[in-house]
C-alpha cells in the first residue's frame, strides 16, 4: 500500500510541477495563447482551470503525504525501539568499569629527583 502511495505521489508531484510551470504570474502562460476567438474555452475559462487543477493537486499532495506517514512500513518490535534507548540499555555503568590502579611516586623517589635538580650546574 505505501509504494502505491509512494508512486500516486511523485505523480502528482509531477502534474503540479507541470500546471504551475505553464501559469504565468503576469496573466500570461497557457492562457495568453488561447486569444483566438474561436476556441471552445476562452482565455479566462483557461485561467480558471489551471488556478482550480494546482489547488487540487496541491490538495491531494498534502492528502497523500499524510496518508503516506500512516502507511509507512515498520518492522517487529525490536526496531521500533530508537537508537538512543539502545545506547542506554547497553551502556555500562561507570562504578562497574575497570579498576586502573594509579601509581604515585614514593617519597624516596621525589627526593632523588628534586636533589638532581639542585645540583650546581658546572
Amino acid at each position: 500500500m505505501y509504494y502505491v502511495i509512494a508512486v500516486l505521489t511523485i505523480i502528482v508531484c509531477i502534474l503540479l510541477v507541470l500546471i504551475v510551470l505553464v501559469q504565468n504570474s503576469k496573466g500570461g502562460g497557457l492562457a495568453s495563447n488561447f486569444a483566438g476567438s474561436n476556441q471552445i474555452m476562452g482565455v479566462r475559462k483557461t485561467a480558471d482551470f489551471l488556478e482550480k487543477a494546482t489547488w487540487t493537486l496541491a490538495v491531494g499532495l498534502l492528502a497523500l503525504c499524510l496518508l503516506a506517514s500512516l502507511t509507512i512500513p515498520r518492522g517487529d518490535e525490536a526496531a521500533k525501539t530508537s537508537a538512543m534507548q539502545k545506547q542506554i540499555s547497553n551502556a555500562l555503568d561507570p562504578s562497574q568499569g575497570p579498576n586502573i590502579p594509579r601509581q604515585t611516586p614514593a617519597q624516596g623517589d621525589q627526593g632523588a629527583g628534586q636533589q638532581q635538580q639542585q645540583q650546581p650546574k658546572k
